[in-house]
């Protein structure tokens, strides 16, 4: 394990894997550096890339420091960013492809190339009206302690399917890990309690690779083709077979042809 500190004095703990064009991994809701699927994916994709695979803020070894924004998580981007050498490929999956794309947007010519995986936004405002539903429930389950119902809820709630839920996650002997981290999920809630920026992302420059799974849910497939519409020059695939946690060698097959 080694650290670094964000802007804020926060302390980031990450792990470095592979040779290669350096690729920063930036994970989706509850999921830590270490937990097997995500470990799984970073050797994977490390096979081809000099990957960094950190614990975003909350998580993991990584500290914790009060308030949490939006803002704070970017500055740790960035902090990641510089360790990579003040530049570097980004790959951001479900709330990850969110903060992701927001990194892009703010940083500029720090991130190379930018791949979105099922980037977790509202895909319309009904949805939108209910998935903020769904985050108050979600912060009422919180507070009463009540981790595994807000786990699920949330999972469920940004399309993942309850058999991947009850046949990955509930099974993994790093579920106990994965509640011990739910109160986090109130961060990943405020990251997608909104619509995809489009207009904003209508002026990002930054060369873009948006993958959405032919399994994950129709409202994603909405978010990325909206996505796509708005960022120029853009590349849309779809890819076959996969749901919301892809097999990270058909995503890898995209990066090589992309990031390098």
């Amino acid at each position: 394990m080694k650290t670094t500190q964000s802007k804020d004095g926060t302390i980031l703990a990450y792990d470095k894997y592979g040779n290669g064009p350096p690729l920063l991994f930036i994970t989706g809701a509850t999921c830590f550096r270490s937990f097997d699927p995500v470990l799984y994916d970073a050797k994977v994709f490390a096979e081809q890339f000099t990957v960094y695979n950190y614990d975003r803020r909350g998580r993991g070894d990584s500290g914790n420091t009060s308030p949490y924004s939006m803002e704070r998580e970017l500055e740790d981007i960035e902090a990641m960013i510089d360790i990579a050498g003040g530049e570097a490929n980004v790959y951001g999956h479900s709330s990850g492809a969110i903060l992701a794309l927001e990194a892009a947007m703010k940083l500029g010519h720090k991130i190379s190339k930018l791949a979105l995986y099922d980037p977790a936004y509202a895909d319309n405002e009904t949805n939108l009206r209910a998935f903020k539903k769904i985050s108050e429930e979600l912060y009422t389950m919180l507070e009463l302690g009540k981790h595994d119902e807000a786990l699920c809820s949330f999972l469920q709630g940004i399309g993942t399917p309850i058999e991947v839920i009850d046949g990955m996650f509930r099974k993994s002997p790093q579920w106990n890990t994965m509640l011990a981290l739910a109160p986090t999920l109130m961060y990943d809630s405020m990251l997608a309690n909104q619509l995809p920026p489009v207009t904003k992302a209508s002026k990002l420059k930054t060369p873009t690779q948006i993958i959405v799974g032919e399994k994950s849910p129709s409202s994603m497939h909405k978010i990325a083709k909206q996505l796509n519409e708005a960022i120029p020059n853009a590349v849309f695939n779809v890819l076959k077979g996969q749901d919301h946690m892809p097999d990270p060698k058909e995503i890898r097959k995209f990066f090589v042809r992309f990031f390098k």
